[in-house]
C-alpha cells in the first residue's frame, strides 16, 4: 500500500520541480538610442549633407529629398567645429590622423588619451595615430567627417573633426562624391 501512493508522489514532484513557480522577473529594456535613419534610393539629384551643431546632428538629401540623418559628435570647445560651406575634397577609407592619437605603455594600456606627435613618449611607449576611417576631407587644415565614437550623443566629442556613427559613415562615403556639398551651421 504504502508503494502506491509514492508513484503519484513521484510524479507530481516532479512536474513541479520542472516548471518556473513563477516568470523571472523582466528589467524593463530601456529602448536602445537610434543614431541614424539611411534611406538613400540612389535616383537622381546629387547629395548634399547639412550639419546642425546645436543639435549634434548632420542631415542628408539627394536632390532636395531627405534620405536621411544621423547623431555626429563635433569639436570640443578649443577644437570647434568651423561653420560655413564645404565641399568634399578629399576620400580615404584607411586614414589616420596626423595631428591627435595616443600614448600606450608596453602593456598596450593607454597612458595618455589626447596626445599629438610631438608628444614626449616615455621609455617602453608607443605613439598610436587616431585611426578615422572612411574619411571625407573638408579643410585644408584637416577637418572632414570620418567614423568615430559619438559617446554622448549631443554632445560635442571632438578635435574638430565631424564624427560619424560607424555603421553609416561607409554608406555616407560610399555616397558623396569629391564636391558634394557640406554646409556646417550653427
Amino acid at each position: 500500500m504504502r508503494v502506491l501512493w509514492l508513484f503519484p508522489a513521484a510524479c507530481l514532484l516532479s512536474l513541479v520541480s520542472c516548471t518556473p513557480l513563477s516568470e523571472p522577473p523582466v528589467d524593463p529594456a530601456r529602448p536602445e538610442l537610434v543614431m541614424y535613419e539611411w534611406f538613400d534610393d540612389g535616383g537622381p539629384g546629387e547629395l548634399a549633407i547639412r550639419i546642425d551643431l546645436g543639435e549634434q546632428k548632420a542631415y542628408y538629401s539627394r536632390g532636395g529629398r531627405p534620405i536621411g540623418w544621423s547623431y555626429v559628435a563635433t569639436g570640443l570647445p578649443g577644437h570647434s567645429t568651423p561653420a560655413g560651406s564645404f565641399r568634399i575634397t578629399e576620400k580615404v577609407v584607411d586614414k589616420y590622423s596626423n595631428a591627435y592619437g595616443w600614448i600606450e605603455d608596453e602593456f598596450g594600456n593607454v597612458i595618455n588619451g589626447d596626445a599629438k606627435p610631438s608628444t614626449p613618449v616615455p621609455a617602453g611607449g608607443v605613439y598610436i595615430p587616431a585611426p578615422m576611417p572612411y574619411w571625407m576631407r573638408l579643410t585644408d587644415y584637416g577637418i572632414g567627417m570620418h567614423a568615430g565614437l559619438i559617446p554622448n550623443p549631443g554632445q560635442p566629442a571632438s578635435h574638430g573633426c565631424i564624427r560619424l556613427p560607424k555603421p553609416l559613415a561607409p554608406k555616407v562615403h560610399d555616397a558623396v562624391k569629391i564636391g558634394t556639398s557640406v554646409r556646417i551651421e550653427r
